[in-house]
């Protein structure tokens, strides 16, 4: 998969005095969402925040009641960087081919972003969906991409589309995304954390292929 520029929600804070007034929410915010890129969720931590930023430790409790405050905050953001990076994957698909292919590239789109979202920020990754994510989190507008839908949405979109392109019986449509979003969570953290972590770059992009033309075979 071909590298992208990063999302603008994992781009450096500003220095010491370079936030404007009433910014040093997101400046906080985006100090987080860099400690979470550089060490996952464990290493957001407020007073090394507020030192990214460069306030003093206090100025944090103005924005944020604490540590899980802010780390919830970084977690959302990181579901809604997550979002953007399904987003350029889908907006680098042909336009070309009948509705049944548009669907199916759609559906692989949406889990090829997910999966190297999960390989190349894998601090983020960890972040968004190694704690308190949940379905109640969905249609959070904090959690959602440049097109207003979380990963969570755009994975139900596709799998809509399957269904009125007649490639997925309606009957089968209820549930289908947690089978989906299973498989491809499920290598995702083999390949980042598990067995298959010393795998070479080409060997994983050839599994995502297959893994892939599984979860739409078996839809």
């Amino acid at each position: 998969m071909e590298n992208r520029r990063p999302s603008s929600r994992a781009k450096a804070v500003p220095a010491r005095g370079s936030y404007r007034h009433g910014d040093l929410r997101r400046a906080l915010l985006e100090a987080g969402l860099a400690l979470a890129a550089e060490g996952g969720p464990e290493a957001v931590v407020l007073r090394e925040a507020t030192r990214r930023a460069g306030v003093a430790p206090n100025a944090a409790y103005r924005h944020f009641a604490g540590r899980q405050d802010l780390l919830e905050a970084v977690r959302r953001a990181a579901v809604a960087a997550m979002a953007e990076g399904m987003e350029a994957q889908m907006a680098a698909l042909a336009q070309a081919g009948d509705a049944a292919q548009q669907a199916r590239a759609r559906l692989r789109a949406v889990g090829a972003g997910y999966l190297r979202f999960a390989r190349t920020q894998t601090g983020l990754f960890r972040t968004a969906f190694g704690g308190s994510f949940t379905l109640a989190s969905s249609g959070d507008p904090d959690t959602a991409g440049r097109s207003g839908m979380d990963p969570f949405q755009h994975l139900g979109h596709a799998l809509d589309l399957l269904v009125a392109a007649g490639l997925l019986p309606a009957a089968r449509r209820p549930g289908a995304e947690f089978l989906a979003w299973s498989t491809v969570h499920g290598l995702a953290l083999l390949v980042i954390d598990g067995p298959l972590r010393g795998l070479a770059p080409e060997q994983v992009d050839g599994l995502a292929q297959r893994l892939l033309d599984m979860v739409e075979r078996g839809l």
